[in-house]
């Protein structure tokens, strides 16, 4: 997402009338209505103060962010405004508050509120940025300044190729697209100003491809950083030193990635159609290549969960609100036709959640030949085909024949995983035929074999996976008591221990995977305490910043503020520099409230429809109130520790 996109020229206000926060609000809310971007004013604010209600959205340095996902946005959009002086905005610091950036999305935005918090948050980050902001005049002056910003590194790369100076390209990329991708971007953007090197990094984020490279980058790149989770287009990388390392690197160790793509000693990328496999980690660990080809799976499989599941939330909350007879309680979801509507649409979503999980399994592992027997795999988790006997209808002894028996999310991860293997194997026995033939072998060699192979071998899976499926399922359902309070706790502690690693997505899939069994009961209270634990760390950070100042620096502190939007947006990836920086302290605290939280949501039994969107999902928890106190517990747990084990600066 580029935020100039959502930022409109009609929907500025370069110098507010208002002299309070009240006020403030309403004038901007009203500009919202008059360029008709909102429909209904009271409607709107009424979001607006509900989230100022909670905490408010005045992060200090001047710089505030009210939101609101809601039914009177007709459009997204990002409102500018200004305000010469500030005004007081009950900001976080207690300073004045001059700049306003007042995010309005649809109800049916999905994650458009996120992504716009996280390219805000990238871009306010930047070195004086917000101070340019402060000296616009006009809206055309606003625009360019985030222009300029966005096109300052693609010019760098232009004046480091006609000087011949050190030029590297890089790509950065995490399951989620939406905090991961853009921190390690701009990781290695300020390290290369550091180093006195010209980069051009391009982000494979929830809402497409950002600074793309072109032929011409790559061609002039003296080495490629490629810092990613998932899979990324990598033919086009063909005959470049490359140096493959997952996104937490991107963040954690800029430096080491750039001067490693400059040493010279980088062996040289050979494309294959086989992924991300001719490069510094071509010997990936079992362990390490399992979550590779899961998390490109999984950032494929979350938008259907994301968007079927909140669907299908809604169709549970507007029944709750309107009422269905006890005699028909079997129905709830879908006994108003408008419920109905919503089921059957996010139904059909989630849908495709097992045959995408499936087939960008394989294609990780097999690329685009991988893809149809993924799918199909997928889609037999999904449905069901197995032996089994049946009966002879008319009655005498049973027959071997095919049967349904889905699978689900095991089933549908064991496929992925089997189509990859029965491509890669294939390409090997198929390695050495002609040129000539070598068009026939992908286009009909591949796709019927892979299909036929994959689906004949699923027969043998279904029936052992969907055993402990249902097995699985059943026991999460009958948690209760001291079982619940231990998996939460667990599940939370695991959110905090890398906080976007492979515990953290280990849990995280653990949760999602629970959904598509539960959400017709109301939802899971494992994905709860997941998503609880998950937004812990970044609230605990800012706790520590804010009673422990002189325990942190002053970009600490503002970083500290930074991190209550990603707390509460549950992007868990705002604590990470501080984990980092200070890991033998953080992350112990970090886990230590994460796991306080996701105890506390599994005693209290609360039930989560939504795999993602912290605060801007609370209405789809079965107890908003006590949700957000245990995660208020956990984060005050955890920033009073941190901030007590923090040595002063």
């Amino acid at each position: 997402m580029k935020i100039q996109d959502l930022l409109q020229k009609n929907a500025m206000i370069l110098s507010l009338k208002a002299t309070n926060k009240a006020d403030a609000i309403s004038e901007m809310v009203q500009k919202l209505v008059d360029t008709g971007y909102v429909t209904d004013f009271e409607t709107f604010k009424s979001g607006i103060l509900a989230r100022e209600a909670l905490t408010t959205t005045g992060l200090g340095e001047g710089i505030a962010m009210p939101h609101s996902k809601n039914a009177a946005v007709k459009e997204a959009v990002v409102l500018f405004a200004k305000k010469d002086g500030g005004l007081d905005y009950e900001s976080l610091d207690g300073q004045p508050t001059d700049l306003f950036f007042m995010i309005a999305a649809p109800d049916g935005a999905n994650d458009t509120h996120l992504a716009a918090l996280a390219e805000l948050s990238k871009y306010l980050m930047k070195d004086s940025f917000a101070d340019l902001l402060r000296a616009t005049t006009t809206p055309e002056q606003v625009l360019a300044t985030f222009d300029e910003a966005e096109a300052a590194t693609v010019e760098a790369a232009v004046t480091a190729i006609n000087t011949g100076e050190d030029f590297v390209v890089a790509v950065t990329a995490c399951t989620t697209g939406i905090a991961h991708t853009y921190m390690a971007e701009e990781a290695l953007k300020k390290q290369a100003k550091v180093l006195g090197v010209a980069i051009k990094v391009e982000t494979n984020g929830a809402s497409g491809v950002g600074n793309k490279l072109t032929a011409d980058d790559i061609k002039q790149a003296k080495g490629v950083i490629i810092a990613a989770d998932k899979a990324v287009e990598m033919d086009r990388f063909d005959g470049k030193p490359l140096i493959l390392k997952p996104v937490a690197a991107g963040i954690r160790e800029p430096e080491n990635l750039i001067k490693e793509a400059l040493s010279g000693n980088l062996p040289t990328y050979k494309a294959t159609g086989q992924a991300q496999e001719n490069a510094t980690e071509e010997k990936l660990s079992i362990g390490k290549a399992f979550y590779k080809h899961l998390m490109s799976g999984v950032s494929s499989m979350l938008p259907f969960v994301i968007g079927g599941g909140i669907a299908i939330a809604i169709a549970f909350l507007i029944d709750n609100a309107m009422g269905v007879p006890k005699d028909q309680l079997s129905n709830l979801g879908s006994y108003h036709e408008l419920a109905a509507i919503f089921k059957q649409l996010g139904g059909a979503a989630f849908g495709f959640m097992l045959p995408i999980l499936a087939g960008y399994i394989a294609y990780s592992i097999a690329e685009k030949p991988g893809l149809v027997a993924g799918f199909v795999a997928g889609a037999i988790a999904s449905n069901g085909l197995a032996f089994g006997k049946v009966p002879f209808a008319s009655g005498g002894e049973q027959t071997l024949a095919l049967s349904g028996v889905p699978s689900g999310f095991l089933g549908a991860l064991v496929g992925g995983f089997l189509a990859g293997g029965v491509i890669i194997v294939l390409k090997k026995g198929f390695a050495n035929v002609p040129r000539s033939l070598s068009g026939i072998v992908s286009i009909l060699v591949y796709p019927v074999l892979g299909v036929l192979i994959t689906g004949f071998l699923m027969l043998f899976v279904n029936i052992p996976m969907a055993a402990i499926n249902s097995g699985l399922t059943g026991f999460l359902n009958s948690l209760s008591g001291a079982n619940a309070i231990l998996l939460g706790a667990l599940l939370g502690g695991m959110m905090a221990i890398d906080m976007g690693g492979p515990f953290n997505k280990t849990a995280y899939v653990f949760g999602t995977g629970t959904l598509a069994a539960t959400v017709a009961s109301g939802g899971s209270v494992v994905m709860a305490a997941v998503m609880a634990g998950g937004m812990v760390p970044p609230l605990a950070v800012f706790v520590a910043t804010l009673l422990f100042k002189d325990k942190f620096t002053k970009e600490e502190q503002n970083s500290g503020l930074t991190n209550i939007v990603m707390g509460l947006s549950f992007i868990t990836e705002g604590a990470i520099p501080f984990g980092a920086a200070d890991p033998a302290r953080a992350i112990p605290s970090f886990i230590l409230g994460s796991a306080v939280t996701g105890g506390l949501v599994g005693a209290l039994g609360i039930k989560l429809m939504a795999p993602h969107g912290g605060i801007f999902v609370i209405a789809l928890t079965s107890n908003p109130v006590m949700y957000l106190v245990a995660v208020a517990i956990g984060a005050v747990i955890s920033g009073l520790v941190f901030g007590a084990l923090r040595k002063a600066k």
